[in-house]
């Protein structure tokens, strides 16, 4: 018999011994600090044994206890599981090309979405990820972590710029790298297939190596657009427009490498077939080798003695009848006070709800009543000056936005982010930069630096504005002083002058406030916790680069 916590014993064990050492011999010391009186009501009292056999029973009940935590087991052996899986790298074609429309939003999301797919219906591979364009990039190597591997994709920014071209002799070289130590050698092109007509060479090195080529095709035979991230779609030298349809010589280059070519359907019938495909035609690789022990428990042995002793311990309890007023009083009064605690929580969850649905729906003026009803805290208090802000009450919402005390930077950011749009809003110009420079302090937001320039801009008009009234006040003055006999007609004058210049500055503010309220509306007050960010990816040298010439 051996024991899995065999430390238990050392840890609990003998200093259990010890305190019960200390307990029945060292029992008579307890009368040098308390009389025989105090002790008896101190002590419990039992029927049927005395003090020193109930506390050798308790004692022996907890030996009992250890020892079924230290975990007794026997039969004790070792044995080894394998893990066999079929593995495959996914190659994502990152190209120009991809940003075509007619999948839906584009061939590349759409590609990404497809790759998340395979993850979820794959249960006997192991996949790596690498992107191509001109170059090839590893986004992960073969794994069977796919939740980690989900991670990556869907923090995979699409706006990243990569060579134009297709070159998919460069994805066979980081596959035969990735897949060298592997018998089996399968690669998957999500593509359109690129505009390249022969793929003789590639189709030579597959079969070199031992490559099988898998193809989705993710175009249609129409074409399609590039839309560009100015909203304009991609021109030829000579102005026209640039459609791509899907290659169809990319057929090919997967029947002659002894792979599969399979166009894109809405469902998931296209992954099931080639996955299907791949592993009819693939023998399974053995990944991990695991040792794991089995063996008989014998805890529970341990465990029913020390219940039954612990029984015999407690079989005889004190009298309850002096007790019975003063425990029925605290148990009303305990489930009564609790009662009322659980309704109250209750009542608040359902009032937070009703509120986060009102604002959600932009039913402000219900969602500012619903906050209201709340304790302050500094998450209630953030959303009812939220509230505030959307009903334009911009000065209460300044008020409740400047008294938050918060230890979370990210509320912190948030609060001083929006307090600046409030103090931008009420034209304070001056206290919204400061807000704002705050708040890039504790977070370089690209939102607020854009909300910072924009304000800093109508901030400069307006001290401009100051300016020239007072360099024209000074100059009203000056001609006073000196002609007296014309200062009417001057200052009617200036003054009219004065008014066109206030009347055109007027306007100027109220067409850059009209600009800031409508970019408000799209970026202030955003949620800015799912914001992408770019995976690292390792660009793979390449013997040959792509010969297409064409800049997508």
């Amino acid at each position: 018999m051996n024991f899995v916590y065999y430390k238990v014993l050392f840890l609990m064990l003998i200093p259990s011994f010890i305190l019960m050492y200390f307990i029945l011999t060292k029992q008579n010391k307890l009368e040098n600090y308390f009389s025989k009186t105090a002790l008896n009501k101190l002590s419990i009292s039992n029927q049927y044994f005395s003090n020193k056999t109930r506390n050798i029973i308790l004692f022996l009940s907890l030996i009992f206890m250890i020892i079924a935590l230290a975990r007794p087991v026997t039969n004790e052996k070792i044995n080894n599981s394998e893990t066999s899986l079929t593995p495959i790298i996914i190659a994502i074609d990152v190209s120009k090309s991809m940003k075509a429309v007619d999948l839906f939003p584009n061939r590349l999301e759409f590609a990404k979405q497809k790759l998340l797919n395979i993850l979820d219906n794959s249960k006997t591979e192991a996949i790596g990820v690498i992107l191509f364009a001109k170059s090839s990039f590893l986004l992960s190597p073969v794994t069977e972590d796919f939740n980690s591997l989900k991670i990556l994709i869907k923090n995979l920014d699409t706006g990243i710029n990569f060579d134009n071209g297709t070159n998919i002799y460069s994805t066979l070289e980081t596959t035969n790298k990735l897949l060298k130590n592997y018998s089996n050698k399968n690669l998957l092109l999500l593509t359109d297939g690129g505009d390249k007509e022969n793929f003789d060479e590639e189709i030579n090195f597959a079969n070199k190596n031992g490559i099988k080529i898998y193809t989705l095709a993710l175009a249609t035979s129409n074409g399609s657009a590039i839309k560009e991230e100015n909203g304009n779609y991609l021109t030829t030298k000579d102005g026209k427009i640039v459609n791509v349809k899907l290659n169809s010589k990319i057929k090919d280059l997967s029947l002659k490498t002894d792979g599969g070519y399979i166009e894109y359907s809405l469902d998931n019938k296209d992954i099931e077939q080639i996955l299907d495909d791949i592993n009819s035609k693939s023998n399974k690789e053995k990944f991990e080798e695991r040792k794991y022990k089995t063996y008989t428990e014998l805890f529970y042995y341990p465990l029913a003695i020390a219940i039954f002793l612990l029984l015999i311990a407690f079989s005889s309890m004190p009298s309850l009848k002096r007790t019975k007023l003063p425990i029925f009083i605290l148990f009303f009064t305990f489930n009564f006070t609790n009662s009322q605690l659980i309704a109250s929580s209750i009542f608040d969850f359902k009032t937070i709800k009703e509120a986060n649905k009102a604002y959600e729906n932009q039913d402000y003026n219900k969602a500012l009543k619903e906050f209201e009803k709340l304790d302050s805290n500094e998450f209630r208090d953030y959303n009812l000056a939220n509230s505030l802000y959307k009903e334009n009450k911009f000065k209460e919402a300044i008020d409740i936005y400047k008294n938050i005390k918060t230890s979370s930077n990210d509320l912190e950011f948030k609060k001083l982010h929006n307090l600046g749009n409030a103090y931008a809003k009420n034209s304070d110009f001056q206290n919204a930069v400061d807000s704002y420079e705050k708040a890039l302090k504790l977070k370089n937001d690209s939102t607020t630096k854009e909300n910072l320039q924009l304000v800093k801009k109508l901030l400069d008009n307006k001290n401009q504005n100051k300016q020239d009234e007072q360099k024209n006040n000074k100059e009203n003055q000056k001609q006073e002083e000196n002609k007296e006999d014309s200062s009417q007609k001057d200052e009617n004058k200036t003054k009219k002058q004065n008014k066109e210049n206030q009347k055109s500055s007027k306007n100027e503010q109220l067409e850059q406030k009209e600009e800031i309220s409508n970019f408000e509306e799209e970026k202030w007050l955003k949620e800015i916790e799912n914001q992408k960010t770019n995976s690292m990816l390792k660009k793979m040298e390449s013997s040959k680069d792509d010969s297409i010439s064409n800049p997508w």
